[in-house]
């Protein structure tokens, strides 16, 4: 990766820029905090050396029981939502749950910053300290060796190296057919019917700014921005984060602040471990959730082009095509390069 190149000067002011910067968005967050209301707070639980896992979502009973499944087993111990005023029995379930500490709010998603404003109030209040994983509804964070050894593992792994965050590709996984034409019931696997995924169609470069690896491609750009390839969604996250109250995403999990922690790939070598997000958004519900999206304009852009994207979920097209590659598991996607395992052996 070619790396941006600053003079002296420009470099302090520029460095003088991104600290307001994050300084502004620490006060955004602090501003928001009143816009989330608890409902069950058990963080008293919380011990020292917990992982802990920050989400925000809305009407996802579909995916829920999995994705608390999923973590649970990875080593997560403490969970933290923000529930944007869903009405699918999301936060009753939610608050049902031992290890989950539930806020509500029903303020705008869009102006919260995608929800980054909510969560970066939690993680300012009970994430200092602890490794802090970030993730949407739909994300299931893989790595290598993730059968075997544990999100602790990992960490502590990642503390021994002086890393203090984590990187992970987002990877759209899809069905076979029409989106709506499968059934998937809440606690079921999702990678079972979202089994396959676009292999190699990828490309990076550095980002001008925060100097996170910005990759782009995959099956939404294939089928849905093949006009206009610099406007497909941005695919590389920093999800797994060593949290200091400083610290603050920028745009989603993709770039933070400071921009250090935004060092996780390397793409001329094999020497970062890294991981993946299965992106599970496919699932059969995708068209509702589209059609609904278009009314409410919550989320990303509303441009055209995204309002267009929306349009053709809620038709449930065929993302499926000759040289989609089915999904067999941590190990193939190591070999297939979309994920590192670096020097952890």
């Amino acid at each position: 990766m070619t790396a941006i190149h600053r003079g002296p000067v420009s470099a302090a002011v520029f460095a003088y820029r991104m600290r307001w910067k994050r300084r502004r968005l620490l006060f955004r967050i602090w501003r928001k905090r009143r816009q989330i209301t608890p409902v069950c707070d058990r963080t008293t639980v919380i011990r020292p050396g917990a992982i802990l896992c920050f989400s925000t979502v809305r009407n996802e009973m579909l995916r829920l029981p999995f994705f608390l499944a999923h973590y649970r087993k990875l080593g997560v111990s403490h969970f933290l939502f923000v529930d944007n005023d869903s009405d699918d029995g999301t936060a009753a379930f939610l608050a049902a749950q031992p290890d989950v500490s539930l806020w509500k709010t029903s303020q705008s998603y869009r102006l919260s910053r995608f929800g980054m404003d909510w969560l970066g109030w939690l993680q300012w209040t009970y994430g200092h300290g602890h490794w802090c994983l970030t993730v949407d509804a739909d994300e299931l964070l893989i790595y290598p060796h993730c059968e075997q050894r544990d999100l602790h593992a990992l960490t502590n792994w990642l503390d021994g190296q002086g890393a203090r965050s984590f990187g992970a590709l987002m990877l759209d996984m899809y069905p076979k057919g029409p989106l709506d034409q499968h059934d998937h019931h809440p606690g079921d696997d999702p990678t079972k019917l979202l089994a396959w995924f676009d292999a190699a169609n990828y490309r990076q470069r550095p980002h001008p700014v925060y100097d996170n690896l910005w990759t782009q491609g995959g099956v939404r750009e294939r089928v849905f921005f093949a006009a206009e390839p610099h406007k497909a969604p941005t695919l590389s996250k920093t999800p797994l984060v060593r949290w200091h109250w400083r610290h603050v995403y920028v745009s989603s999990t993709h770039q933070m602040l400071p921009r250090k922690l935004n060092q996780v790939f390397d793409p001329d070598s094999d020497a970062k471990t890294t991981g993946v997000l299965l992106h599970t958004k496919f699932l059969p519900n995708i068209a509702a959730k589209s059609a609904e999206e278009l009314t409410r304009r919550q989320h990303f852009e509303n441009s055209d082009l995204y309002q267009t994207y929306h349009q053709r979920l809620t038709e449930s097209p065929d993302l499926w095509c000759p040289t989609s590659t089915r999904y067999e598991g941590p190990a193939q996607l190591t070999r297939l390069g979309l994920m590192s395992k670096g020097r952890w052996v």
